[in-house]
């Protein structure tokens, strides 16, 4: 067989080797199992640590004056289109800065606009559900 004007000696390309399956598939089962192990070894239950004082008050004062317009005060939703802060999972931090910074269905983008420790703070009184820590 000729493929792109080169003759075949009918072996395999060096590439494919039984070596480098064994290896990839290795490496493939390793990442598989280290991946969720990395995650939830930000805490002991998967779970982020309460933020501080001073991190959930820079989150609700920006919440107040940035967000509240659309979410309503303190997460109540004001009846509007827009998502319902109180039930956002607290646990999906990705979730979370993904919307913010790019925007979802009616939601504007924030990237631009907010800075990442901003939406940190902000993230702390979210998955609070603005309710300070002890």
């Amino acid at each position: 067989m000729e493929i792109a004007g080169r003759p075949s000696s009918g072996a395999p390309p060096s590439f494919l080797t039984v070596e480098t399956d064994v290896r990839f598939a290795a490496w493939l089962v390793v990442g598989l199992f280290a991946m969720p192990c990395l995650a939830l070894e930000q805490s002991g239950n998967g779970q982020e640590p309460p933020p501080s004082p001073e991190e959930f008050a820079k989150g609700a004062e920006l919440f107040a004056g940035i967000c509240s317009h659309c979410h309503g005060p303190h997460m109540v939703n004001p009846g509007t289109a827009s998502f319902d802060l109180r039930k956002f999972p607290h646990d999906d931090r990705a979730r979370f800065f993904n919307s913010v910074r790019n925007g979802k269905n009616a939601m504007p983008p924030w990237k631009d606009v907010l800075h990442p420790d901003e939406i940190e703070a902000v993230w702390a009184y979210v998955r609070t559900g603005g309710v300070e820590p002890q």
